[in-house]
């Protein structure tokens, strides 16, 4: 689709960038933010530049917040004891939505996959292994069903087990190749109470 004009195929190059969208759904976005009013198109601009500006990562799960430590990590009625590591911020807060988990987090940033480039070093293990001290008794490893998730699942099994630690993996209740922060909570929740040990 070509428009005739040169900034709103640049609005459209801008939003066909972000994943999940294609040409014709950034096209759809693009004209619908110029129906937006001025003072909503600067309302939409100014969330986007408070995001960049006030949401960091927090030094300890390595999750986004706004505050650091963050809130799950504050909060002092979770349990210390259970980690759940997952590959992205979008993953912890759907299993902590499913309301069945009231343990801690740790976001990998990523998977592995070889074929991206993207190896161990590439994700935040070593972060996850700062935080593994006499009070973290398992890891509940809950990355995404899919060939790259299994593969840092069993990556993250292998190190940590001889560790003497207890590593669970979240049980089969998702469909293999989705996404968590896609699974409704009922389905999260029993993938969590259905996990087993590597």
């Amino acid at each position: 689709m070509y428009t005739s004009s040169e900034t709103v195929e640049k609005l459209i190059s801008r939003l066909a960038r972000l994943p999940g969208i294609g040409r014709k759904s950034a096209a759809r976005l693009a004209f619908h933010i110029l129906k937006l009013s001025k003072e909503e198109a600067a309302e939409l601009a100014d969330c986007i530049n408070e995001v960049k500006l006030k949401v960091g990562t927090c030094s300890i799960c390595c999750n986004i917040s706004e505050v650091d430590p963050c809130r799950t990590c504050s909060d002092p009625s979770r349990r210390r004891e259970v980690i759940c590591v997952v590959e992205e911020p979008a993953d912890a807060s759907a299993i902590d939505k499913a309301e069945g988990y009231n343990g801690l987090f740790h976001v990998l940033g990523g998977k592995l996959s070889p074929l991206d480039g993207i190896g161990p070093d590439d994700l935040r293990i070593k972060e996850l292994l700062a935080r593994l001290s006499g009070e973290v008794t398992e890891l509940i490893i809950a990355t995404n069903p899919n060939v790259e998730g299994e593969a840092t699942a069993t990556y993250l099994s292998r190190l940590f087990k001889p560790m003497g630690l207890k590593v669970t993996r979240i049980a089969r209740g998702l469909p293999v190749g989705s996404d968590l922060e896609y699974a409704d909570s009922a389905t999260l929740s029993r993938a969590l109470e259905g996990r087993q040990e590597f």
